[in-house]
């Protein structure tokens, strides 16, 4: 297998071969992100994707789970990906599910037909960062997509009998928009319904734009109190008619939580309040890690 520069995939593919069909992030403007600035933007060419599966079938005797990396796959034309999902196929007839990172830009961009084609072909599941419900605060993280198209994003996908995993990201508009961001939150999971949520808590590296802004004081992260109480208001908020599993238990997350909306919501409510009381149930900023 050859890998480029850092690799990133979601927690839940922790276990999965992970196989580079793209370099970078199409996008990568997000002021609180920083995963691919050392890397400029390229689809990798199809004999070297094709190489690497022939590799990593010769070396693992099972392979359940593959997601494709890098930051948005999605984005090639479906003639490029189910040549790479037929592939996988024929090599990894036990292969269970193949995710991939999306921007909504890349969802909208298909029809329903070429979702439901890679539906078909092995496409199980679809990252999607949404990391806010706020309008004002994806314009200030520079997210370049409005709240509508990643609603619109994750409807389509689960419409084509896709998964959805969509995330957010706790702390992101500050103490002065920290309302809004968990109503809204709220109030976009509530819309579009998705298989999966997982909430991460905003922590910084020194190469994400964000940065600065915090070290000059124009951005004040919350404290684990603030955050705990904004994750509380959005998660009372959130109101669906099916089954969506919620997830906070990333490093980066003060209290972990684990459970199904709507069944588990009233016991998830009371970890966080049972930690705002006692604070020593709040993680210790040394465990913290993205």
């Amino acid at each position: 297998m050859r890998y480029e520069g850092n690799i990133y995939r979601p927690p839940s593919e922790a276990y999965s071969l992970i196989v580079q069909v793209t370099i970078g992030c199409t996008h990568n403007k997000c002021t609180f992100c920083s995963m691919f600035k050392d890397k400029t933007f390229r689809v990798r060419q199809m004999e070297e994707v094709l190489e690497d599966l022939e590799s990593a079938r010769r070396h693992y005797g099972h392979v359940e789970k593959i997601f494709l990396a890098d930051g948005d796959a999605l984005c090639l034309s479906n003639s490029k990906l189910l040549v790479i999902l037929k592939h996988i196929r024929r090599l990894f007839p036990e292969c269970q599910r193949v995710g991939a990172y999306g921007t909504p830009q890349d969802v909208l961009g298909k029809s329903p037909e070429e979702l439901a084609e890679l539906r078909q072909h092995g496409l199980g599941i679809v990252y999607i960062g949404a990391e806010s419900g706020s309008q004002k605060v994806l314009e200030a993280v520079n997210k370049g997509v409005s709240r509508e198209q990643i609603i619109e994003a994750v409807k389509k996908i689960e419409a084509a009998g896709i998964k959805a995993s969509v995330t957010f990201i706790s702390g992101l508009a500050g103490p002065e928009h920290m309302e809004e961001h968990a109503l809204e939150t709220a109030s976009m999971i509530s819309a579009m319904e998705p298989s999966y949520v997982g909430l991460l808590t905003l922590m910084v590296e020194p190469d994400a734009p964000i940065y600065e802004d915090i070290r000059a004081g124009r951005f004040r992260v919350l404290t684990p109190e603030e955050v705990l109480g904004e994750t509380a208001l959005m998660l009372k908020n959130i109101q669906v008619t099916k089954p969506c599993v919620f997830r906070s238990n990333h490093a980066s997350n003060y209290v972990s939580l684990k459970g199904d909306l709507p069944r588990d919501k009233e016991r998830m409510m009371g970890q966080l309040k049972r930690a705002m009381e006692n604070t020593g149930l709040i993680k210790d900023e040394r465990f913290r890690a993205l």
